[in-house]
């Protein structure tokens, strides 16, 4: 079976256990908190901030960049109410592993691709990247300045976060 298919069968088995209360929630989330974290499956925002269905926008990208982040932020901040922001990167981020030239040439050997018009967003240093988004953010003026940002580092290894404050 496929892991698709698995995820469908545990589908019905959480349509079976769905509440009225479930159905009910609102659509802007009732925390007003917006998340941007990485896609690593290991990080499961939600769980560990102590978060339920409709509390946050859990906003998911490779590394939990704010470049790939931006448009949904926009919507979240400007159509949904979100007041708070919180950036979640990682310990033993697949981001550390690679440059954009590194995927580049590999995607041309492999496939035959040109993805020369694509950033990665690759970093070397994880607080470092917490630090540049939360500089990305503070820089555009498409989303709310007047809002509090904060930024942390998920250690996969323990479960904890420590926050990333900008000197």
């Amino acid at each position: 079976m496929s892991a698709t298919d698995e995820a469908l069968r545990a589908n019905v088995q959480y349509a079976k256990a769905f509440t009225p209360a479930l159905a009910a929630l609102p659509m802007p989330p009732g925390k007003k908190l917006a998340i941007v974290a990485c896609m690593d499956a290991r990080l499961h925002p939600e769980k560990l901030l102590g978060l339920r269905e409709g509390d946050a926008h859990c906003i998911r990208n490779a590394g939990g960049r704010f470049a790939d982040a931006l448009r949904s932020l926009v919507i979240s901040q400007t159509l949904l109410g979100t007041e708070e922001v919180v950036f979640i990167h990682h310990t033993d981020c697949g981001m550390l592993t690679f440059t954009d030239e590194s995927i580049r040439t590999k995607l041309s050997q492999e496939r035959g691709l040109d993805a020369s018009h694509i950033a990665f967003l690759h970093f070397s240093n994880v607080a470092q990247s917490v630090l540049n988004d939360i500089r990305a953010y503070k820089k555009s003026d498409l989303v709310r300045q007047d809002i509090p940002v904060r930024g942390f580092i998920y250690d996969v290894k323990t479960g904890s976060l420590q926050e990333v404050k900008d000197s």
